[in-house]
C-alpha cells in the first residue's frame, strides 16, 4: 500500500486529496497548522489522520510520497526533513495530474473571478445528468456537501488556480492540469505577490491556453477583452459565451429577484429556453452558461441542464445566508477583488431594489491590502447604502504599499456611498446594532474568518429584538 503525506495544502485540497487517494487504496494523512471547521469535521469523517503543526517526526520511513503544499516554503522542518532524507515529493497539481488526470477527460475552469461557482455548477450538473465526474473544487458546494466528489466516470471537473505550485515551482497550478475543455472566463490582475504585472498574468493564461490538444475545446468569457485575447495562442476549438450579443453562448432576458436569477439562452441561432438558479446576479449567469456550455460539449440536453441548474443549491461563502436578527439578514462572501465585490453587490442591489445595503470589508488577501488597487476598490460600493471597512489585515507593508483604508473611505464617499473606516470588529457590530433597521442586508466580504463577525452580529441583533435604536 503507498503510503502519502500532505504538508500544508490546506484543508480544502487535503480533504479532496486524501479521498482520491483512498479510492485508489492509498494510505494517507496530512499535517498543517489550521485545520478548523468545516475541514476539520470533513476529514475526521473521511478517516484522515491530520497532524498537529509541521515537526521533522512526521515525516516516517514508511512514506512512500510527500505532498508539499504551497503555503511552506525552505525552514518548514518537514520540507528540511524530506530535501534531506531525499524522500519523493511533488506539488499538490503534479500529484492530480499524475495520480487521476493522465486517464480522464479534463474539464479546467479558470479565471480571475468566478471559478469556484463554475466548477461547482458544471460538476452539479454533470453529476445530476448521470456521467458520475469527479470534482475538485476551491469551496465548499452544497450539492456534494464537500468540496469534492469522487466518481467513476470519464470526466474530472477541476477548479483551475492561477496561483504558484509551490516554492520550488512558482508556475501556475493550472498549468498541470491536462485541459480537454477549459473555461477562462475572465482575466484581470491579481495575485500581486506572485505576478509582478498584469503581463505575467498574461502569459501564464497564455501558455494554459496553449495546452489545449487540437481536439479539445476553449470556452472564453466574451465580456473580459484579456479573456478574448488569450485566444490567440489557441489550437483548438473556440467559443465565447456572455451576455453580450456577440457571444456564441449569449445569455438574455435576466431577470433577478429575492429568490433567485431567471435567464434565456442562445447558442448560436439555438433557443435553449428559459433557464433559472437560486444565485443572484447577472455574474452568476455568466457562470452558469459557461457551465451549461460544458454540459452541451459533453452531450447533456437542454432540458436536463435546466434541470440541473434548478436544483443547484450553491456554494459556502459565495453570497452564502447566515442568519437572520432583528429583521436583518448577514450574508457571507468571499469577495476581496474590486470586480467581484461589485459585482456582488450589484446581484444584491438587483434583487433587493429598496433595501438597505451594508457592505463590510476586511481588505486582507496578499493583493486586496496592498495600494494597487487603491483607486478601483473606491468604485466598487457604490451599489450598497454604507460601506465600513476594517483594519487592513497585512500591517507588514511598507506604507507607500499598503491599502490606505481612510483613502478609501474618502473614495467611495466620492461615488455617493456613506463610508466609514472601523478597525475594530466589537465596534463594527455596535455600528451596526445602534443604527440598524428591519429588512437591512448585511454583506460581509474577507477572503479569511473576519473574527467570527458573521456570529457575533447575528448574536449581537437577536439580543435587541426587532426594534432598531436608530429606527
Amino acid at each position: 500500500m503507498m503510503r502519502v503525506h500532505f504538508v500544508g495544502i490546506g484543508g480544502t485540497a487535503m480533504a479532496t486529496l486524501a479521498a482520491l487517494f483512498k479510492r485508489k487504496g492509498m494510505d494517507v494523512r496530512g499535517s498543517d497548522r489550521n485545520v478548523y471547521p468545516p475541514m476539520s469535521d470533513l476529514l475526521e469523517a473521511e478517516g484522515i489522520s491530520v497532524l498537529a503543526d509541521y515537526r521533522a517526526e512526521h515525516i516516517t520511513e514508511d512514506l512512500d510520497l510527500v505532498v508539499i503544499g504551497n503555503a511552506v516554503s525552505r525552514g518548514n522542518p518537514e520540507v528540511e526533513e524530506v530535501l534531506n532524507r531525499k524522500v519523493r515529493y511533488c506539488s499538490l497539481p503534479e500529484a492530480v495530474r499524475d495520480h487521476f488526470l493522465w486517464g480522464s477527460r479534463s474539464i479546467v475552469i479558470t479565471g480571475t473571478h468566478g471559478k469556484t461557482t463554475t466548477t461547482a455548477l458544471a460538476g452539479w450538473l454533470l453529476t445530476h445528468a448521470g456521467s458520475d465526474p469527479t470534482v475538485f473544487i476551491g469551496g465548499m458546494a452544497a450539492n456534494f456537501d464537500a468540496s469534492y466528489r469522487v466518481g467513476h466516470g470519464r470526466d474530472f471537473v477541476i477548479e483551475g488556480d492561477e496561483y504558484d505550485s509551490a516554492f520550488f515551482d512558482k508556475t501556475a497550478k493550472f498549468l498541470k492540469y491536462l485541459p480537454d475543455v477549459a473555461v477562462v472566463g475572465n482575466v484581470e490582475f491579481d495575485h500581486a505577490d506572485i505576478y509582478g504585472s498584469l503581463e505575467e498574468l498574461r502569459v501564464a493564461f497564455r501558455r494554459f491556453v496553449n495546452l489545449i490538444p487540437r481536439r479539445g475545446l476553449l470556452l472564453v468569457g466574451q465580456d473580459s477583452p484579456e479573456a478574448v485575447a488569450s485566444t490567440a495562442d489557441a489550437h483548438c476549438s473556440v467559443a465565447t459565451f456572455g451576455v453580450s450579443e456577440a457571444a456564441d453562448w449569449q445569455a438574455y432576458d435576466v431577470r433577478v429577484g429575492p429568490s433567485g436569477t431567471t435567464f434565456r439562452v442562445r447558442h448560436q441561432t439555438d433557443r435553449l429556453g428559459e433557464f433559472e438558479m437560486p444565485l443572484l446576479g447577472e455574474h452568476n449567469v455568466v457562470n452558469a452558461l459557461a457551465a451549461i456550455a460544458i454540459g452541451h460539449a459533453v452531450g447533456i440536453a437542454g432540458r436536463t441542464l435546466a434541470e440541473g441548474l434548478r436544483e443547484f443549491k450553491g456554494i459556502r461563502r459565495r453570497l452564502e445566508r447566515r442568519g437572520m436578527a432583528a429583521g436583518v439578514t448577514v450574508y457571507d462572501d468571499f469577495a476581496h477583488h474590486p470586480t467581484a465585490i461589485a459585482r456582488t453587490l450589484a446581484g444584491v442591489r438587483q434583487a433587493y431594489p429598496e433595501r438597505r445595503i451594508w457592505a463590510l470589508f476586511e481588505p486582507r488577501s496578499a493583493t486586496s491590502c496592498r495600494s494597487v488597487f487603491q483607486d478601483a476598490f473606491g468604485r466598487a460600493f457604490v451599489d450598497a447604502d454604507e460601506a465600513i471597512i476594517a483594519a487592513v489585515y497585512r500591517s507588514n507593508l511598507p506604507d507607500d504599499e499598503r491599502l490606505s483604508a481612510d483613502r478609501l473611505v474618502a473614495d467611495i464617499r466620492e461615488y455617493g456611498t456613506h463610508a466609514r473606516h472601523v478597525p475594530s470588529v466589537d465596534a463594527i457590530v455596535d455600528t451596526i446594532v445602534r443604527e440598524h433597521q428591519p429588512d437591512d442586508l448585511v454583506v460581509v466580504m474577507s477572503n479569511g474568518a473576519f473574527d467570527g463577525i458573521h456570529g457575533k452580529l447575528l448574536a449581537a441583533l437577536a439580543g435587541v429584538g426587532t426594534t432598531s435604536a436608530g429606527g
